[in-house]
């Protein structure tokens, strides 16, 4: 059902702001950058959208095959931010991301184009859609998660369980065809295991393979294990939110079009 009157907000006339979330491996970047530019297409400008990332792993210079994040080629064109931000021993908070993001949406939207938000950290997403007002402990805040901002527009990406499972495996093998031990070597080396970046997601499966203390075909389903662990976790701090459009990858593009073809 659709949750939004249409793709004006309250906000001095502008575009609702596109949100897409969903749990990691669902494809959320990818059809932020074919929402991109299709809606150029659309309007006949070489640029309509740029995309901000919400993911908390993305920041992180030099993680890049381990986090997932889009390369210069996958991105087609569009503009893409919230990558790459700090090194992975820099402190990066809810807080900052929040300012990172408030930032690039004014820019965007002051070039005409539209902001899309695309990552799986709930966190981020909800300090940016329910306007959290931090105090000087990021854990706490003035919003009550009761009422969401009207620039703002959220679709979800939903799969059957037992498909995404198979897509964070396939992902899994993907990304340990790259050069993986390279970028984890290279990361140890310069960063150690004081940082907590390192501490997370691929890259101690990693460490382990290379160490021969589990094998190649072992750290592939680990790794696709912990995914799913996230996304289970993603889920369940997703669907507090009744706000979000839930829709199947095949469907969500073009109800995004449509929304935004409105007005």
């Amino acid at each position: 059902m659709e949750k939004a009157n249409n793709a004006k907000s309250h906000n001095n006339g502008q575009e609702q702001i596109l949100v897409i979330i969903g749990p990691t491996g669902s494809g959320k970047t990818g059809l932020a950058i074919e929402v991109a530019r299709e809606l150029a297409k659309l309007r006949g400008v070489n640029i309509a959208a740029e995309v901000i990332s919400a993911d908390s792993r993305a920041i992180y210079k030099g993680m890049d095959i381990g986090t997932a994040k889009p390369m210069p080629d996958e991105m087609q064109g569009i503009p893409h931010w919230g990558i790459d931000l700090v090194e992975p021993n820099d402190r990066f908070t809810v807080v900052d991301f929040q300012k990172y993001a408030r930032e690039k949406i004014a820019e965007i939207q002051k070039r005409g184009r539209l902001p899309i938000i695309a990552g799986g950290t709930g966190l981020y997403v909800d300090a940016l859609v329910y306007d959290y007002h931090f105090t000087n402990d990021v854990k706490k805040t003035c919003s009550d998660r009761s009422e969401m901002c009207a620039n703002f527009v959220l679709v979800g990406l939903k799969w059957p369980r037992d498909v995404l499972k198979a897509r964070l495996l396939e992902r899994s093998y993907k990304l340990f065809a790259q050069d993986i031990e390279d970028e984890c070597l290279r990361m140890v080396e310069q960063y150690g295991w004081d940082s907590q970046a390192m501490k997370s997601d691929i890259y101690p499966i990693v460490w382990e393979m290379m160490r021969g203390n589990i094998s190649r075909e072992e750290a592939i389903r680990l790794n696709a294990t912990d995914d799913w662990h996230l996304a289970k976790r993603q889920l369940t701090w997703f669907k507090r939110n009744k706000n979000i459009n839930w829709l199947e990858l095949a469907a969500a593009k073009d109800w995004i079009l449509k929304y935004y073809s409105k007005n």
